[in-house]
């Protein structure tokens, strides 16, 4: 018999911002980059990470960009601004930038902004991937 002894004081606490911290994966799906995003956009924290993994994916010549925001549960008006400022960033290198799984909150935020009339977007990956 194995017997396993710990005590509350050796198991590792997060704080809260440590769990919310915008985290990006970086894969490759049929020459296509996707970015899965993970955790909340705001400012001075997920927006400035998005801007350096954008830049260094233009500067390596990277131009066929997808976000995937469904795990993005918040962006406030940095975040929001962020991801235009990408868009412009990608298509002035002759890039496409397109969203995917955009959250309730995120679509209605683009909607009322009119942004979602600037941004392609998809529900299923694979839509995505096939559209460019």
């Amino acid at each position: 018999m194995i017997t396993i002894s710990a005590s509350i004081r050796d198991i590792p606490v997060l704080r809260e911002e440590e769990v919310n911290k915008m985290k990006i994966e970086e894969r490759n799906v049929s020459g296509i980059t996707v970015l899965d995003l993970k955790g909340k956009m705001l400012i001075g924290e997920g927006d400035e990470l998005l801007r350096e993994k954008i830049n260094g994916l233009v500067e390596d010549g990277k131009s066929k960009i997808l976000l995937n925001l469904a795990e993005v549960p918040y962006v406030d008006s940095a975040g929001l601004g962020e991801i235009v400022r990408c868009y412009t960033t990608v298509s002035r290198k002759e890039g496409v930038l397109k969203l995917l799984s955009l959250t309730k909150r995120l679509h209605d935020l683009l909607s009322i902004t009119k942004l979602l009339t600037v941004f392609e977007t998809y529900d299923s990956e694979e839509e995505a991937v096939k559209s460019y």
